[in-house]
């Protein structure tokens, strides 16, 4: 059996009252079957969200890898994962709440900045007394190049 994932691709953004709250809108869902844990799919999700920026609007001048907005990150997302064979990944719908999945990804694109930032999730996991806790817990929040860093820290923690 494979180490299960949930990727959510969320487009945020400030209203504009000064104390307005952030809104939220859930792009798409995607399922990874195996490789979910953050050294296997989060590096490559962290790597694949580092490949471009995000803009609002497409220049003539634009050179690289853009994602025009939240919807355009996660279609590229999903294509750059599936690619054209069977198995693997799967578009779920985005109520899911409970897909077995041991890991689960938050990529949040902020509308009016234009920042990703990448949140890891753990999905039950062992305490310190050795219990087994069926509780998310929040393993990572930060840009996907500080990913990269949290991956190495962890690495080398013994």
């Amino acid at each position: 059996m494979g180490t299960r994932s949930l990727t959510r691709v969320i487009e945020t953004w400030k209203g504009t009252d000064e104390n307005a709250r952030v809104k939220k809108n859930l792009i798409v869902t995607m399922y990874r079957q195996f490789d979910g844990y953050p050294s296997g799919h989060g590096d490559e999700l962290a790597s694949f969200l580092k490949s471009g920026r995000v803009v609002n609007g497409i220049g003539l001048g634009d050179t690289g890898k853009i994602f025009n907005g939240a919807g355009c990150l996660a279609a590229q997302m999903v294509s750059h994962f599936k690619g054209d064979s069977a198995g693997g990944f799967y578009l779920y719908p985005n109520t899911t709440k409970d897909a077995g999945q041991e890991y689960e990804y938050h990529v949040l694109v902020d509308f009016n900045t234009k920042q990703i930032t990448m949140i890891c999730f753990e999905q039950g996991y062992m305490s310190k007394s050795g219990k087994y806790v069926d509780k998310r817990r929040k393993l990572f929040e930060g840009s996907p190049a500080e990913f990269d860093e949290y991956l190495k820290k962890k690495s080398e923690t013994p």
